[in-house]
């Protein structure tokens, strides 16, 4: 059974609203102001979204149509990753990230992920004002899922920020 638009953007929603809470409770609960500043960063942003879609689905009830309007993100650009990567190396050097920020880290990936895959499959197969909608949702989602993985990455020490890897092992 296909969806209808209202049925993606409550659901959608329903994601935007439960990745949002990851962060918030993150917020709340780590210690670490790196970790704090990220998650606050992503709260934000997923705070914006439940607007953004709350917005969109009133109007869908009222007039039969929605608005596409910009949504920004905090998903840098490319210059902006490879500054942020030399920044992120010092600033996590020597340092010993909590279990619980590990743990955030993972729920929030995961969240991400289930996001995005929702955005992907409404982008196949939803109609053209559907599609328009949640293409931009999946560009930005997946951009989360990024930071997120380069969080991960960063604070376990896996050597590697945004997919680079940070240290050669051949090297002597």
């Amino acid at each position: 059974m296909a969806i209808n638009l209202d049925e993606a953007i409550q659901t959608a929603l329903e994601f935007e609203k439960k990745v949002y809470r990851v962060y918030a409770d993150a917020v709340d609960r780590i210690d670490d102001p790196v970790g704090k500043k990220v998650f606050k960063q992503l709260s934000l942003e997923e705070a914006q979204h439940v607007t953004y879609l709350q917005h969109r689905l009133e109007e869908w009830r009222k007039d039969g149509r929605i608005d596409i309007r910009e949504l920004s993100t905090v998903v840098p650009d490319r210059e902006r990753i490879l500054d942020g990567k030399k920044r992120m190396a010092q600033s996590v050097e020597g340092r010993r990230p909590a279990a619980s920020e590990i743990d955030y880290l993972k729920n929030a990936f995961e969240a991400e992920k289930q996001t995005a895959a929702f955005y992907r499959q409404m982008v196949s197969e939803l109609s053209d004002e559907g599609r328009e909608l949640f293409a931009r949702f999946v560009e930005i989602e997946e951009g989360h899922v990024a930071i997120v993985q380069a969080e991960m990455d960063s604070v376990q020490g896996m050597g590697f920020w945004f997919d680079m890897q940070e240290f050669n092992l051949e090297a002597g």
